[in-house]
């Protein structure tokens, strides 16, 4: 059985933790920056995910730089962090595959 692509498995995170409950108060959304970029939003309540450790990650972007604005689309940066019951990254305009891959890496750990 070949492995899904990042998207794919975002899907079927996703859908794995529909029970007809969490879905109605929670879930994954994807969204435009203006600076611009992607934003991906992933609520950890009632996952097996929440309350795990996440270093944070600043590529491309000092912490000190938050929020990032102005940058360039050619410019690659990365920005993920856990706040509260939330993952939440932020990237470039073309990043938002690895801003995926990122959110997987951590969860299937």
């Amino acid at each position: 059985m070949s492995t899904p692509d990042d998207l794919t498995w975002l899907m079927q995170w996703y859908l794995a933790h529909c029970d007809e409950d969490w879905e109605h108060q929670y879930g994954v959304n994807i969204d435009t920056l203006d600076n611009p970029g992607w934003s991906l939003k992933v609520d950890l309540q009632d996952t097996s995910l929440n309350g795990l450790p996440f270093t944070p990650i600043y590529e491309g972007v000092s912490e000190k730089e938050q929020p990032v604005q102005g940058l360039d689309g050619d410019v690659p940066w990365l920005v993920c962090r856990v706040e509260g019951s939330h993952f939440k990254g932020w990237c470039g305009p073309r990043d938002l595959g690895r801003l995926i891959a990122t959110f997987r890496s951590w969860a299937d750990r």
